[in-house]
């Protein structure tokens, strides 16, 4: 005897758990985000060489990297920053909360000024670096390598303060280069010339505002400048226009690795690795073991890693200090392991290249002490250099040498030069 079966519409419950596993089992299909300049950048790449940037589809390079490096020295380079984590954090005691959880002073910080900073866990270690803007007496924006909204809103509970992630809402540009401030001034914003390194302001763009800071990555001359998404083509092709006849390039990240390691600048989880990324207890490093031991203001008060921090210093519990150092030879040192009179290893080199602006072999290191910092003779890198099919090592000679590798006049020149 045949049965009739009836076919019962699905619950909702079970209509939502299908679509949760087949989202779930699809998450390799999901792209990289495009920035809001994602439009003219893809338009641009002629390599074709992406890498992921914070969840976001970044260029290593979009048309030569040597090329695009040398823009930057010497035209005006444009590289978007878009993916760059960025925070709006508001209210009576936004600067409460920033002097709490930083290592600078955010009292001396007035509004129309930037200052680069870093914040720490509570046994000090560092968390990341970044800058902070302040854009009025209770309104800032930070900006950081890695995220730490749910860090930051735990840290603001007694504050009266808001703390929003806007690294979508808010598109970014770095235009570095001896040409940048032509460029911006033929753009039309009027009044950029009177940016010291440092200022920031706010111009007319588009029926709305650009902010404008006299910042960068390079060491060199240039200019930051942010603006709301829908604005960003608008922006982008503003400044494409202006700087043709100033060269004005778009670039990658490589040509901008470059130029920064020249200036003497740090990456997290490159040079050094941060607290939250760290899984060997003896990986994360203190401010004092990676060169930034200059922001830690013991005056102001309590902040995070205070403590810590202090008792390093008084009973030497510093284990580690970042170097610049200077090689012997041409072939870049990068990754390579640093060694006392050949021997002992002491450190490990984190960024190397042949500099042309220096003429020199650069690299930042991480030694142990009291190497690189009372024991700066008798270094060495152990190289390993492609030789017609076959590795060859080479041992060469180091020494510490202080960082800039390079310093240009034009960063800090006021007003600044027309090129």
């Amino acid at each position: 005897m045949a049965r009739q079966i009836s076919k019962k519409p699905a619950s909702k419950t079970a209509n939502t758990v299908v679509s949760a596993r087949i989202a779930a089992q699809s998450h390799f299909r999901t792209l990289r985000l495009g920035t809001p300049f994602q439009p003219r950048i893809d338009a641009l790449a002629r390599t074709q060489d992406w890498y992921n940037w914070a969840g976001y589809h970044a260029p290593h390079s979009l048309w030569d990297e040597e090329l695009e490096y040398f823009a930057i020295r010497s035209q005006a380079a444009l590289f978007d920053i878009s993916p760059m984590t960025k925070y709006r954090i508001e209210g009576p005691d936004a600067e409460a909360l920033l002097n709490r959880v930083t290592l600078r002073d955010v009292a001396k910080l007035r509004p129309g000024r930037v200052h680069y900073t870093a914040w720490c866990d509570d046994e000090g270690f560092v968390l990341d670096d970044g800058t902070l803007f302040r854009l009025s007496p209770t309104r800032f924006r930070l900006c950081s390598q890695e995220r730490h909204l749910p860090w930051l809103l735990d840290s603001a509970i007694g504050f009266d303060v808001t703390v929003e992630e806007e690294t979508e809402a808010v598109a970014g540009l770095a235009l570095q280069g001896p040409t940048s401030f032509a460029v911006l001034r033929d753009a039309g914003f009027a009044g950029v010339e009177k940016l010291k390194v440092f200022d920031l302001a706010d111009f007319p763009h588009d029926g709305g505002s650009v902010t404008i800071s006299r910042t960068g990555f390079t060491g060199d001359l240039g200019y930051e400048l942010f603006v709301s998404a829908d604005k960003a083509l608008s922006l982008w092709d503003r400044l494409m226009i202006a700087g043709e006849l100033r060269g004005i390039r778009a670039i990658g990240y490589t040509a901008l690795n470059r130029a920064r390691l020249e200036a003497g600048l740090i990456v997290a989880n490159a040079d050094f690795t941060t607290a939250e990324h760290a899984i060997r207890a003896d990986r994360p490093r203190m401010p004092d073991e990676i060169g930034l031991g200059f922001m830690i203001d013991l005056k102001k008060g309590h902040f995070n890693g205070r403590r810590a921090i202090l008792e390093a210093r008084v009973k030497r519990k510093l284990r580690h200090v970042l170097v610049g150092l200077e090689i012997e030879g041409n072939i870049p040192a990068e990754h390579a392991i640093v060694y006392y009179k050949k021997s002992r290893e002491v450190g490990l080199v984190s960024a190397a290249m042949w500099s042309p602006m220096a003429k020199r072999n650069i690299a930042i290191a991480s030694l142990e002490r009291p190497f690189g910092d009372t024991i700066v003779e008798d270094l060495w890198v152990e190289i390993y250099a492609m030789r017609e099919l076959q590795y060859q090592k080479l041992m060469k000679r180091a020494k510490v040498v202080a960082r800039p590798f390079i310093k240009l006049d034009r960063r800090t020149a006021n007003p600044p030069a027309d090129f």
